[in-house]
């Protein structure tokens, strides 16, 4: 049975764990969790620092922080808005729950993960009365296809359904919609620096 809490100190280790069995090369090692980033997310906002735990053990981990948005200036990068990782943007009268990671261990997907960590992101969204959960996702799948289209064409074929994104894809069946394509929101060579917004409103 998977459940989610929020994360203690006591977890810090097998989170940083988590990152490195979700994110293996190539992706960039700079963007791996580091401890004291963790120590930061718990310290900052704590209600948005989540993991899974199936069976006494944890498979999956998110991390988020309230911040005010403008659907009318949507342009940002994963940097600016995570304030380096360490969520120091973090805004606590902002009307906006951002998403910036959320990891499921290999040997775990497929079983509902993702969408219990979704879920208790929502209900946070509910119980702090804001306006929406928003995430800038990598479009993972882009790379193979940058040669045939750009990776605005490439988001709009993966919403239709005509291709799966191994990350959008899920986040779609999740209730999450796209609002935008961002691009060089973060080094990161299977989305060509592109990430696409995805949305949730209660």
């Amino acid at each position: 049975m998977i459940s989610v809490r929020t994360y203690t100190p006591d977890d810090y280790p097998a989170l940083l764990a988590v990152q490195r069995a979700c994110f293996p090369p190539p992706f960039p090692e700079s963007l791996l969790w580091s401890l004291a980033q963790v120590e930061s997310h718990h310290r900052v906002f704590p209600d948005g620092a989540m993991c899974a735990v199936d069976d006494g053990a944890i498979c999956g981990s998110s991390t988020a922080l309230i911040v005010r948005f403008d659907p009318a200036h949507p342009q940002h990068t994963w940097a600016e808005v995570s304030g380096d990782g360490f969520i120091t943007t973090h805004d606590p009268a902002g009307d906006t729950l951002y998403g910036i990671d959320i990891a499921v261990r290999p040997e775990a997907r497929g079983r509902g993960v993702a969408r219990a960590l979704y879920q208790a992101r929502y209900a946070l969204v509910r119980r702090l009365g804001l306006k929406r959960f928003l995430a800038g996702s990598r479009i993972s799948g882009y790379r193979a296809h940058s040669t045939a289209m750009s990776p605005e064409d490439y988001a709009t074929a993966v919403a239709a359904g005509r291709l799966s994104d191994p990350v959008i894809t899920p986040q779609l069946k999740s209730g999450l919609k796209p609002c935008g394509l961002v691009r060089g929101y973060l080094p990161d060579h299977d989305s060509c620096d592109c990430a696409l917004l995805m949305a949730w409103e209660p």
